[in-house]
């Protein structure tokens, strides 16, 4: 019956973390499936790689994966703009800006330390940030807890928060879990605890999912 338990909760973290399946999705949205382009997907719904790459915050539209959902219409008040073969040259910055998704949350940081790894999107799907064993992980936003556990190999002690329809928090390696699976928890508060399980020294690896994609979490963290 254990067994049996773990297989399911670590089926129900893989696709929380990676947002794939094969049910339907909301009206004006695209689930990718093995073999699409966002070209093919653009050309196939009448619209540009311009605003798929636009309204989905896509900086690198060759590193979709199978079970994302993208958005394949404009949201509310949003304009459709021409496909470009010149993106990434002139106007470089601007596009940047156009790119990054929407405010949906405002992230404060989930632990202090030295950043030790940044992300890239293939072989780092969030940041790494080293301290001391014990030293105290934070939500990054108010959420509630939606896992608690360490049925996923290779994250250790994780936890992650589910803010609102679009944005998840991931946080693993920890020594310590301070909260539980269904928890309310405010920006801010205390969730865990540092530590090394499934790692190879003491640090927090945070994640930032945005419609099951992994995100650059640098795009919503204050400096500093």
């Amino acid at each position: 019956m254990q067994k049996r338990i773990r297989r399911l909760i670590c089926a129900s973290l893989i696709a929380v973390l990676a947002a794939c399946g094969t049910g339907p999705v909301a009206p004006g949205f695209y689930r990718v499936e093995r073999g699409d382009t966002v070209s093919k997907i653009a050309r196939e719904n009448r619209t540009s790689v311009a605003n798929i790459k636009r309204w989905n915050g896509l900086t690198n539209p060759d590193a979709i994966e199978v079970g994302q959902v993208l958005r394949i219409t404009p949201p509310a008040g949003s304009a459709t703009t021409a496909d470009s073969s010149a993106a990434g040259t002139a106007g470089g910055a601007q596009a940047s800006s156009q790119n990054k998704p929407g405010p949906g949350v405002t992230l404060v940081w989930p632990a202090q330390g030295s950043i030790i790894r940044g992300f890239d999107g293939k072989n780092s799907k969030g940041i790494d940030i080293a301290n001391v064993p014990g030293t105290p992980v934070v939500a990054a936003a108010t959420g509630s807890v939606v896992y608690a556990g360490n049925g996923l190999r290779g994250y250790g002690n994780m936890l992650i928060v589910k803010h609102n329809d679009d944005y998840l928090t991931a946080y693993a390696h920890n020594r310590a879990l301070l909260v539980k699976e269904g928890q309310t928890v405010q920006q801010g508060q205390q969730i865990a605890e540092m530590g090394d399980t499934d790692s190879d020294r003491t640090m927090l690896h945070f994640e930032v999912r945005y419609m099951g994609r992994s995100t650059d979490p640098a795009r919503y963290l204050p400096p500093r």
